[in-house]
């Protein structure tokens, strides 16, 4: 029987073309359209999978984008000079001693996940340099880099000088700004109003906290406009200038001090006039450093 059995199914595969047998052909086709939609499904479940992975690829890449374009203003790059969601030129000859080959759809998801995982990299990266260069904007805007008159020159440098109601060597320790009286006094940087009312030298005069032991004031006004407690922004108008106190004429006295101890005006002021926010950032911090 057993025999018999294996000679009937080796006759019924060999001449099946020949002597069709209805029921064994269902089978073989039951059989071959199961083991296809098998394959189908799996096919099906791997590219479900993909197009997942490539959706969150997409919504990376979008914010890839927005972090660049961010970290470009930071940065003072022109639009036209960082141009991230444009795809870079790729080009370069054939190899010709190995024949091309397609990729398998397991090379396809290696590739893809290997990608994914770099872009997942890089906007990490991307998200650190961004909330260093925003510190390093806050900070700047802490620090006193804007002009705090508008004058064509400064009468006096900080430093030694010929006292001019002694005619003695003293020491200056700000920065004098010819100025007509009345003229606007803004913040050089943004902070809390310590001291605003008249001194015996100084006449009129503000001064400003900006954290970190770091004071700007400005004397011999003739109108001040805030009260201590105020907090301030940088370039909010704060007096006008005018020739209260120890003065010989209309100007602005301006000092930066740091710890109770005058530093040098133009370290801080220089900074302003550098390439980029950041790089002005940079600057006024290695002028802080100095005055440490």
């Amino acid at each position: 029987m057993a025999g018999l059995t294996t000679g009937l199914y080796w006759l019924t595969i060999r001449f099946s073309d020949e002597f069709p047998i209805p029921y064994v052909q269902q089978l073989v086709l039951a059989a071959e359209k199961s083991e296809a939609e098998r394959a189908r499904e799996f096919v099906q479940q791997n590219l479900n999978a993909m197009a997942i992975k490539l959706g969150e690829m997409q919504a990376q890449l979008t914010r890839l984008d927005a972090v660049g374009e961010r970290l470009s203003g930071m940065a003072g790059l022109k639009p036209q000079e960082y141009r991230l969601a444009q795809t870079p030129g790729l080009g370069g000859a054939s190899a010709t001693m190995m024949p091309p080959q397609n990729l398998t759809l397991l090379d396809f998801g290696e590739k893809l996940a290997e990608v994914s995982q770099g872009v997942e990299g890089r906007t990490d990266a991307l998200g650190v340099l961004e909330a260093q260069l925003f510190d390093q904007a806050v900070r700047s805007k802490l620090i006193p880099t804007m002009m705090p008159v508008s004058a064509p020159f400064k009468a006096s440098g900080y430093g030694q000088r010929v006292d001019p109601f002694t005619g003695q060597w003293a020491m200056h320790e700000g920065i004098d700004f010819l100025a007509e009286i009345g003229a606007p006094i803004i913040a050089a940087a943004g902070g809390v109003v310590a001291f605003a009312g008249f001194h015996p030298q100084y006449g009129y005069m503000v001064d400003i906290d900006h954290g970190n032991d770091l004071v700007t004031r400005y004397a011999h006004c003739s109108k001040l406009l805030v009260k201590e407690g105020d907090v301030i922004r940088r370039g909010r108008k704060i007096a006008e200038t005018g020739s209260t106190g120890r003065s010989t004429g209309p100007h602005l006295h301006f000092e930066v001090r740091f710890k109770g101890g005058a530093q040098d005006p133009t370290r801080f002021l220089e900074a302003s006039n550098t390439i980029s926010p950041v790089a002005a950032a940079r600057a006024a911090a290695n002028a802080l450093a100095q005055a440490r």
